[in-house]
């Protein structure tokens, strides 16, 4: 497969999406792409599907994931992060990514789509939300919200740290932020009576509720 080739014929297909009314209300919320078609995203979930008919390896949905991300363009970004084969993705390319995720949406779609499904998903959650940075932070724990719904623990010291950082989270200047943090600590609640008990006492120390 030419790489290159196909990254052009997906960004034609773009074209035949075209949403002009979904680019502007996207516009309007401060959702700013150098390109964006307003492609909705079960359309872009469908074209992945059909990408990944007709690659025939792992090593090119990869190469091509790859090549969508360096494309300044939504539906590229986004479409990257459905394509690209969670165990061939690399923790510094992970970071990668990351610092360069333009908006709120990508690293949404980056967390539900590819992130939570990482090898080391819950070591780059830790340390995404331990950066200053709200984006990382939203991903680590959208991340963290998924591996708690699937039921994955953590152990005494993963349980102090996270508890700490959503607090803290939660007096973010960012809402997006707040939000998946208290999501994230919902989920934990989930886990188990004791996760709810641990949980519900972190945050009425801190004037919140469950």
């Amino acid at each position: 497969m030419d790489i290159n080739n196909k990254v052009k014929e997906i960004k034609q297909s773009f074209r035949q999406m075209m949403d002009g009314a979904t680019a502007q209300s996207m516009r309007d919320k401060g959702l700013n792409y150098h390109l964006n078609w307003g492609a909705t995203l079960p359309r872009l979930r469908e074209m992945a599907d059909e990408i990944k008919l007709s690659v025939d390896t792992e090593d090119a949905l990869y190469d091509l994931a790859i090549a969508l991300w360096k494309e300044n363009v939504r539906e590229c970004k986004i479409l990257a992060t459905m394509l690209m084969p969670p165990e061939k993705m690399l923790s510094e390319v992970a970071d990668i990514w990351m610092e360069q995720t333009p908006t709120v949406e990508v690293a949404e779609q980056a967390a539900f789509n590819l992130y939570q499904r990482l090898p080391f998903a819950a070591e780059k959650a830790f340390l995404w939300i331990s950066l200053p940075d709200d984006l990382p932070q939203l991903c680590g724990y959208h991340i963290l919200s998924r591996l708690f719904m699937r039921q994955q623990d953590l152990n005494e010291r993963g349980i102090n740290e996270f508890i700490d950082q959503a607090l803290t989270a939660l007096s973010s200047s960012s809402f997006s932020v707040q939000k998946a943090a208290f999501a994230a600590l919902q989920h934990f609640a989930d886990l188990s009576l004791m996760h709810r008990r641990l949980a519900e006492s972190a945050l009425r120390s801190h004037g919140f509720q469950l």
